[in-house]
This record gives C-alpha cells, sequence and structure tokens, in this order.
C-alpha cells in the first residue's frame, strides 16, 4: 500500500535532496511547494505569498492523495514547521486511510548556517533556482521551526555536517 512521507526540517537542512534520493529508493513522487511557486510567481510575492502558498499546498494535500490512491508513493518536501500543522495534516490523511510517515531531517546550527551560506552563492550565481536566504529571513525561520517532540512518532535523518 502506497503511502504519504512528509519531511519536516528548517529551511537549507537538506530536505530537497533527502527527498530525490528517498524517491528512487521506494518508487515515490516528489511533491515540494517551493518548486511549484518558484515555476509559476516571481521569487518576491510580497503581501501575497502566504495566500498563494496555502492555496499550492491545498492544491498539493489534494494530488497527494490522488497519487496515493493510484498506488505510488508521495514525498511532500514542505517543512512542516509546526506541531499543529503535522498534526492535522496526518489527522486529514489518516481519516482517508492514508498511511503517513513524517521524516525529520535534523541539522545543527553551524551546519545549516554552511548550508545558508552555500546556498545563497548559489543562487546568486544563478546556478540553483531557489530562494535566497537573508539574515532576516534565518531569524524567522529558525523562531517559528518547533522540532519534533517525541509523541510525534518520526524518522529522524540526522544531515549534520553534510553539504548541497
Amino acid at each position: 500500500m502506497s503511502k504519504i512521507i512528509m519531511l519536516c526540517g528548517k529551511i537549507c537542512s537538506g530536505k530537497s535532496t533527502y527527498a530525490n534520493q528517498l524517491a528512487q529508493k521506494i518508487n515515490a513522487v516528489v511533491l515540494s511547494c517551493d518548486e511549484l511557486m518558484l515555476s509559476l510567481f516571481d521569487e518576491q510575492l510580497g503581501d501575497k505569498h502566504n495566500d498563494i502558498l496555502k492555496k499550492c499546498q491545498a492544491y498539493l494535500y489534494n494530488l497527494a492523495q490522488q497519487i496515493v490512491h493510484a498506488n505510488v508513493n508521495v514525498i511532500l518536501d514542505f517543512g512542516f514547521w509546526s506541531k499543529v500543522e503535522r498534526t492535522e495534516l496526518i489527522r486529514l490523511f489518516n481519516s482517508k486511510n492514508i498511511e503517513v510517515e513524517l521524516h525529520y531531517i535534523k541539522i545543527d546550527d553551524n551546519s545549516w548556517l554552511e548550508q545558508i551560506k552555500k546556498r545563497n552563492k548559489l543562487v546568486e550565481e544563478g546556478k540553483l533556482k531557489c530562494y535566497y536566504v537573508d539574515k532576516n529571513m534565518q531569524r524567522i525561520f529558525n523562531e517559528n521551526f518547533e522540532e519534533p517532540g517525541i509523541d510525534e512518532n518520526y524518522l529522524l535523518i540526522d544531515n549534520s555536517a553534510k553539504t548541497l
């Protein structure tokens, strides 16, 4: 039976790299809000960013359900920063008889900052299409990320000291 794997972790923790590697191993489709939004919109959406993000998430959640019902695994490369978000989405999928796994991509602070530097350099050079992470964004991301608790039954992937 197919399942949905939710990837939890800070921006630039290695979620997308892990998602692509895992997809090869388990025959899965990777769905990413960042990839969808960067394909459709300018990088800076300003005040509309959160509204568009919610619409993209809703679309991809529905798509994920369709893919799983077609008997293919799905990896949601989103981040899932809050416990409330993770819990609500797992309940939603479980209510539709869809198995869900939570994989937490953990990275220590020093490795995280190094990853951000490397990513930003690639973005500046035009070699990587993703969001540039400035100091203010780092602060916001760090303040808003809720590490999964032991009650959340997750698989820990320690990505410290790895590179892009």
